[in-house]
């Protein structure tokens, strides 16, 4: 198949680090960039697998279907181990390119990365020319269409996200004869009421740790119901509405969860709520296993967390959304995208997805069964889809994403809870960093 060339796919930008990156893999010969093939559509393929090992057995049943299916067609798979997946496609094309793959696994928080070294052919037009056209969850491909740094353009197909989830302990709150946290209302009531630190139990847990930044603007935005993380060029973090909404979740901190919440990361955190105490916990779908068997299901229900106000639409902070993306320097184009439009089908993006405990992508898997026996992968697929849902799109496009969001401010979250920072002071900080780095890469776009 030959895609359509309806429009010229306009590269996104980022940093100068970032470019020099991608000049320096130029210096050392094909840098991806080049047009590859279309080829046969047939012969040998390599896939990179962005988090092999957890996932290389479902993997390995769905190359194996596929193919059964074009028996013409042979899938090398290469399982990279997810920490090292942006340091091994950064190696491939400073080396020159010739040793990436034709497709590979690609997030949503390394999308821009690529794309501004010109390894991803756009797939826009192959999507609409393929089975998968209208039959992909929208604000799944609008998160993909952010993280690339483009106003138009697709670099990966979307299979799968996750989404923040308030879990709770049913058994707690129906011994309590309190109504699930549905509502911020309800919500702050059974963390109050639900906790007596003289006995040990807690009404909630919270991420003071490594990743907590990404947490508490789950928090933050859901409350407020700010639904854009920028104003123009401005970040809306610090908005009035989002400070006051920090301020009341970092009262909570020793109130009604454990003084351990300072310093945990998600594995900790995780392991507290399931084997305490806890009457709830703000997390996303991939702890839906462990709740299950260290709780049991009869003892655990998950919700997306609560519109701002009743009758409001629900806001929703974006998770890294996983893909598949075609790469530009594949001389077998046509194979290696009969693959990726096989592995995000219906039938193969339900499979996966029920493996992994995620979100599938393809709206023809929502009514499988395992979704229904699953309620809080049901719900959270229901709020996705559900067109009043307002996704903030976080800006993984920055080059300096991570770091702002991560390592350079996490310490200072930990002195807000500690009482040694304002909330106030804080968003500003972060506020300040994040215009910056958006002005930059503002500037230094194509």
């Amino acid at each position: 198949m030959n895609p359509r060339t309806r429009r010229a796919p306009r590269a996104a930008a980022a940093l100068a680090a970032v470019l020099t990156l991608a000049l320096t893999a130029t210096a050392c010969g094909d840098d991806g960039s080049s047009s590859g093939e279309e080829g046969s559509g047939k012969g040998t393929i390599t896939f990179w697998d962005n988090n092999g090992g957890p996932r290389t057995k479902i993997w390995k049943r769905i190359i194996a279907r596929f193919e059964d299916r074009h028996p013409d067609i042979t899938v090398t798979y290469v399982p990279i181990p997810i920490t090292h997946v942006q340091s091994k496609y950064d190696t491939a094309i400073q080396s020159g390119g010739d040793s990436l793959p034709d497709v590979g696994g690609v997030g949503t928080a390394y999308l821009a990365n690529l794309v501004a070294q010109g390894a991803l052919d756009p797939v826009t037009d192959r999507i609409d020319d393929s089975a998968l056209k209208g039959k992909l969850i929208e604000n799944m491909v609008e998160s993909v269409r952010a993280a690339g740094g483009d106003d138009e353009e697709l670099y990966s197909v979307p299979t799968s996200a996750n989404q923040g989830t308030l879990w709770y302990r049913t058994d707690l709150f129906a011994a309590a004869k309190l109504p699930a946290p549905d509502t911020w209302e309800n919500f702050y009531k059974a963390a109050d009421e639900l906790t007596d630190r003289g006995a040990n139990r807690f009404g909630f847990t919270l991420r003071g740790g490594a990743g907590s930044i990404a947490q508490a603007l789950e928090m933050m935005y859901a409350q407020s119901g700010i639904p854009s993380f920028w104003k123009g060029d401005t970040t809306t973090l610090n908005d009035p509405e989002n400070v006051a909404a920090l301020e009341k979740y970092v009262a909570l901190f020793k109130k009604v969860t454990p003084a351990a919440d300072l310093n945990n990361d998600f594995a900790k955190m995780v392991a507290q709520f399931d084997q305490g105490d806890i009457g709830m916990l703000q997390h996303n779908l991939g702890s839906y296993a462990d709740h299950v068997r260290l709780l049991g299901k009869d003892k655990i229900a998950g919700i997306p967390l609560p519109p701002s106000r009743a009758g409001a639409a629900r806001t929703i902070v974006s998770h890294p959304v996983d893909g598949l993306g075609l790469f530009k320097a594949s001389k077998n184009k046509a194979a290696a995208w009969k693959f990726i439009e096989f592995a995000a089908s219906p039938e193969m993006n339900s499979l996966w997805n029920e493996d992994v405990g995620a979100i599938p992508a393809n709206v023809g898997a929502s009514d499988d069964d395992w979704i229904a026996k699953a309620p809080p992968t049901k719900a959270a697929l229901e709020s996705l889809n559900d067109p009043r849902t307002k996704v903030v799109q976080l800006p993984y496009y920055l080059p300096d994403w991570n770091n702002i969001s991560k390592a350079d401010n996490e310490p200072s979250f930990q002195k807000v809870l500690l009482g040694r920072m304002t909330a106030k002071a804080f968003c500003d900080k972060v506020a300040k960093e994040l215009n910056a780095a958006q002005a930059d890469w503002k500037k230094h776009r194509g």
